[in-house]
């Protein structure tokens, strides 16, 4: 990983095949867990989510970030959308739904983006991408670092209790808090929503 390198859809843009290699990693778990629970079996949720991948680099230099909050995850939950009405087309198979309805409409309700259920996959998708993000960046920073920043940010401690517990100061606190969130929205930038 490239820190000083443009956000990662920007060096996609450019050809960059490491940050192909990393939009795959972060991605393919992402809709493979969400296929799996979505009445989709083992082996083909990594057939589907593989062909979702293989849709989202053929087309990403038609994809124009049209600079609203949420337009690369929308862009995505479209493409799985039409993936997996092409899956249950080639496979003739009319699948149920999650709650019985028609599968056909809850795609529908997916690509709809005022839908709920298009709401929940954007907040599936950006509680994911965090969790996944935070992962790759937390081998950067020293442990006394990464412990105040994970303190203070993620479990919402006063700084001066973490800073008493890790011996620094209130102002190391805020310091480790502020390098790790640049971090984190650099290496994020398009792909979670604030």
């Amino acid at each position: 990983m490239n820190s000083t390198s443009a956000t990662l859809l920007g060096r996609l843009f450019q050809g960059d095949d490491e940050a192909w290699r990393q939009l795959d990693r972060l991605y393919t778990p992402l809709i493979r867990g969400w296929l799996l629970r979505h009445s989709i079996t083992g082996p083909d949720a990594d057939d589907l989510a593989q062909e979702v991948m293989a849709v989202v680099l053929r087309r990403i230099p038609d994809f124009e970030h049209n600079q609203r909050t949420g337009a690369f995850r929308a862009w995505l939950r479209i493409i799985t959308v039409n993936c997996v009405r092409d899956f249950w087309k080639a496979k003739r198979i009319r699948p149920a739904a999650p709650g019985g309805s028609d599968f056909g409409s809850y795609l529908d309700q997916l690509a709809d983006s005022g839908h709920p259920l298009s709401r929940e996959w954007d907040r599936e998708h950006d509680v994911y991408m965090m969790r996944r993000l935070l992962d790759m960046i937390k081998a950067q920073f020293e442990p006394q670092t990464w412990q105040a920043f994970q303190r203070v940010a993620l479990e919402e401690a006063p700084a001066a209790q973490v800073a008493q517990e890790l011996n620094i100061s209130v102002n190391a606190v805020f310091i480790a808090k502020s390098r790790v969130l640049a971090r984190l929205r650099e290496l994020g930038a398009g792909l979670i929503e604030e």
